[in-house]
C-alpha cells in the first residue's frame, strides 16, 4: 500500500444522490402480497415496485404513464 495517493486527476465526486424513497414496515394481506407476486413474476418487475405503482395510480395528480416510470 502506498503510503501517500495522488488524487488531483480524480474525476469529483457528486456527492450523495437525492433520497427519493424511504424504507418502511408495513402489513400487508397475504392474499394481496401473493397477488403482487404473481404479477411480479408474470412482469419481470419486483413486486414492490409494483406495489408502488398501484398507490401512485391512487394518487389524486398520478398519471398512469408515470405509475411504473420508476
Amino acid at each position: 500500500m502506498k503510503s501517500e495517493y495522488d488524487f488531483s486527476t480524480a474525476a469529483p465526486s457528486a456527492g450523495r444522490p437525492v433520497k427519493r424513497k424511504t424504507r418502511i414496515t408495513i402489513y400487508l394481506d397475504d392474499e394481496v402480497l401473493q397477488q403482487f407476486r404473481s404479477l411480479s413474476e408474470q412482469s419481470g418487475k419486483g413486486y414492490q415496485t409494483l406495489i408502488n405503482a398501484a398507490l401512485r395510480m391512487r394518487l389524486p395528480q398520478a398519471r398512469p404513464e408515470t405509475a411504473l416510470a420508476e
